[in-house]
């Protein structure tokens, strides 16, 4: 990542959920002055959030610049955007409709700010997935909400750390409902998306992906469902045909406890427990949800609001800011892949120029 004044992205940072430990991990990830070096951050909240904050976990070192707009972002500190003035009772730990309501305001703003140009990246603080539903909100999570605010074709949640890249076929969805989900189609989808973001965002040339099964040993040829035979195979084989270097259905169970998941560069589950369980377990703490499918960046910590620890300066900050490093580090990626595969003949007309 560069750390040159004039090259540093701007990167938004949605507050999440006001009772939540949005706020902590937010502020102690940006107290260390050398995060400055590599970024602009704009936290998408009001002052008077971050002060209640700031004073609650007495951090007085931690300073920033109140903006109500871009022209008066402050390079070499924190700046707080503020999406609200009113008065709002902040409750650490308590499930409300004001967390609710302001998670989705600040994230609502940050968008619009996306849009507009102003802001390069977002790494967004957890919400609650209940009580951030509205009519403007009517998602089960982050994801489907971005697909829409960008009018994305398809997007993929794409679990990474340094040890491995989880994504995933099905989201948010009950367990009893996962199968119908799991077709040819929806597979190639995936596995299509998954191919372009390892190589754009991720720079790898040709990656190998593993295609998890649904079902107990993956099937057992049949004897334990028949959605690999039906749906999966069919799938590898046709993603095969098209250059998606893919393998599989490999069963979970052994593909994890043996450590398969060290040969691939990613590894596309069936449902969430099944990819989530062993990343969170595996990736050391420091693993991130990223959006793949966006014509922006957008990261996140892997964790959830954790109202259990809300307001005691409990929180771990590390998988947060990894998440503003990944989407650092995507960002520049993108903007490599977009230097190395752009037209030979323009570069040659424009150097004879």
């Amino acid at each position: 990542m560069s750390n040159i004044q004039t090259n540093k992205p701007v990167i938004g940072i949605t507050i999440g959920d006001i009772n939540s430990i949005g706020a902590e991990i937010i502020i102690k990830t940006f107290l260390d002055n050398r995060m400055m070096e590599f970024c602009t951050p704009v936290i998408f909240a009001s002052n008077k959030t971050i002060n209640f904050y700031r004073k609650l976990m007495n951090e007085n070192n931690f300073n920033y610049q109140s903006i109500k707009d871009f022209t008066r972002l402050n390079h070499k500190q924190v700046n707080v955007y503020n999406c609200w003035e009113e008065e709002v009772q902040i409750t650490p730990g308590v499930l409300n409709e004001a967390g609710g309501k302001y998670a989705a305001r600040a994230l609502e703003v940050a968008i619009q700010c996306l849009k507009d140009g102003h802001v390069q990246g977002l790494v967004t603080a957890p919400i609650h997935k209940n009580n951030i539903q509205s009519q403007q909100f009517n998602y089960t999570g982050h994801t489907p909400y971005l697909k829409a605010a960008f009018n994305a074709k398809d997007v993929l949640m794409f679990m990474t750390a340094d040890n491995m890249r989880v994504g995933l076929l099905t989201e948010h969805v009950p367990i009893a409902e996962v199968s119908r989900f799991v077709t040819k189609e929806n597979i190639l989808a995936k596995l299509q998306l998954m191919r372009e973001s390892l190589v754009k965002d991720f720079g790898i040339d040709k990656p190998r992906i593993a295609v998890l099964g649904l079902n107990p040993h993956a099937g057992d040829e049949g004897l334990i469902g028949r959605e690999e035979i039906e749906q999966i195979i069919p799938a590898i084989r046709h993603a095969k045909g098209n250059g998606i270097l893919c393998f599989g259905p490999y069963s979970a169970d052994a593909f994890f406890a043996r450590e398969m998941f060290t040969q691939f560069d990613g590894v596309l589950a069936m449902y969430h427990d099944q990819g989530l369980i062993p990343f969170k377990s595996l990736a050391n703490g420091e693993g991130i949800n990223y959006t793949a499918g966006l014509n922006i960046v957008r990261t996140s910590p892997d964790h959830g609001t954790a109202f259990d620890i809300a307001g005691k300066n409990l929180a771990d900050p590390n998988s947060f800011r990894q998440a503003v490093f990944t989407c650092l580090d995507i960002i520049e990626q993108r903007e490599r892949y977009a230097e190395n595969t752009r037209n030979p003949l323009k570069k040659t007309e424009l150097a004879s120029e």
